[in-house]
């Protein structure tokens, strides 16, 4: 097993994401949905620069899962594995970064719209909601394919966990059922944000995981028989 500084900062990388993440959700005042509504924009007015803070926080969260996957590739460029290794880290990447990009525009919409809304009659409202409603017909993409690209990274991450014993078995698993669910779910149900919701923390569980084993046990990278 490698346990150094690289297999540190990897693990700490992890738990940084998972607590960014949750508790820049977990800390916000209001919470906005798939779309965008009027009330979203008076939750946020009563406590604007606090809520701004959080969905900061949150975003970097984001940042941060996208970091920690960096460090495990780095720790991770042996033969054989790195064959389903690099593509799965990739595509958890791309997922990742689309991700925080959606979420980007609720943060910037959101924020922006508290000052744009402001004294605005019921008919006004309604016209400003259904201006911006085309663009977030596009980020509510967005998610969903994050949540895709994800989903296919970590299944790939989770078959190589397994196979090359790169990481405890059961971890691989963990790994691979949270894809299959967080792809699932997507693409089974269509109107799916509610029931997704609990995917979430289940991710932020599998980092704050990662983190952990890594820093305890580090990582098993078998050598090519090559």
């Amino acid at each position: 097993m490698k346990k150094d500084f690289e297999t540190s900062f990897t693990g700490w990388a992890f738990i940084l994401a998972a607590v960014l993440l949750w508790f820049g959700w977990a800390l916000s005042p209001h919470h906005i949905g798939e779309y965008i509504v009027a009330s979203d924009f008076t939750k946020i007015g009563e406590n604007v620069w606090y809520w701004i803070w959080m969905y900061r926080i949150h975003i970097f969260g984001w940042v941060a899962m996208g970091i920690s996957m960096f460090a495990l590739m780095s720790i991770t460029t042996g033969k054989p594995y790195r064959v389903v290794v690099y593509p799965g880290i990739g595509m958890i990447v791309v997922g990742t970064f689309t991700l925080a990009i959606a979420n980007a525009y609720y943060y910037n919409f959101g924020a922006w719209g508290v000052g744009q809304t402001a004294g605005m009659t019921a008919v006004e409202m309604a016209e400003f909601i259904d201006s911006i409603l085309f663009t977030n017909q596009y980020v509510t993409c967005f998610i969903r394919f994050g949540r895709i690209f994800s989903g296919v990274g970590l299944i790939l991450l989770g078959a190589a966990f397994i196979k090359w014993k790169i990481l405890s078995t059961w971890l691989g698993w963990f790994t691979m059922i949270l894809g299959f669910i967080a792809m699932g779910i997507i693409i089974s149900i269509p109107d799916n944000y509610e029931i997704y919701k609990p995917v979430f923390h289940i991710k932020v569980i599998w980092l704050l995981t990662m983190g952990v084993v890594l820093l305890k046990q580090g990582v098993h990278l078998p050598e090519s028989k090559a």
